[in-house]
């Protein structure tokens, strides 16, 4: 059974209130020394994963990480490299970039580096992400590029994650509601990150809030908020 953190957010990564989640992360993951695994896989399909992971490390350094490794994964050879994935083993906060979810989970799903990754996390690491990121280690994500509902990675099962949702994130709820009526929706507003406890409760942080849906019943939460996907 996995012992560590999980953290999601929802998009808009890089500044402003993120700090608070991530700043948390970090703590949990040991502290400005703790070292940090940055994955730009989403962003590889238009080519920005340099840019992206650059952004990333930035981001982490600015909020006083001082061991922060952008870990190349674009695609299913990088992503079998035995070099690469331990470097993610090593890590103790994992944190995918957002883009293209659907590229996403297709280039980690049964790789080298997508189990390292989970080891670490099943050590007591932080494994999360935002927006794509964070769609992907849920049971089901929609795939805008394919216009479907696509098998997640399933760390948190029975989930469904709708990123942006302050935005044009919300849109997509109803479809998604009726594709999944089983399962718990949670729409997470940009600027907006919940990170969970090995116990399974979750705590919300940053600017926006948190609206879970079971079917047509719906409950929002807000900085500070903490609660549990039941």
């Amino acid at each position: 059974m996995a012992t560590g953190y999980l953290l999601l957010e929802g998009g808009a990564e890089f500044g402003g209130a993120m700090s608070e989640p991530d700043r948390e992360a970090i703590r949990l993951a040991g502290g400005p020394g703790a070292p940090v695994a940055i994955l730009p896989t989403a962003a590889a399909p238009d080519n920005n994963q340099d840019r992206a992971g650059r952004n990333g490390s930035t981001w982490f350094r600015t909020l006083g990480a001082t061991s922060v490794d952008v870990v190349p994964v674009i695609d299913h050879a990088s992503a079998n490299d035995p070099a690469l994935a331990e470097r993610l083993r090593r890590s103790r906060l994992v944190y995918m970039l957002g883009g293209f979810p659907g590229h996403l989970a297709d280039t980690l799903r049964g790789s080298l580096a997508w189990a390292a990754a989970l080891q670490a996390y099943g050590d007591g690491a932080v494994l999360g992400g935002s927006s794509a990121g964070a769609m992907v280690l849920c049971e089901h994500y929609y795939d805008p590029e394919a216009a479907q509902v696509r098998p997640g990675l399933n760390v948190l099962g029975g989930t469904c994650l709708i990123p942006h949702h302050n935005g044009f994130g919300r849109a997509w709820s109803p479809r998604l509601l009726q594709a999944l009526p089983a399962a718990t929706m949670l729409g997470i507003d940009e600027r907006t990150g919940i990170l969970s406890d090995p116990r399974g409760s979750w705590t919300v942080y940053g600017s926006g809030q948190v609206t879970l849906y079971h079917g047509a019943v719906f409950r929002t939460h807000r900085r500070g908020e903490s609660f549990d996907l039941a």
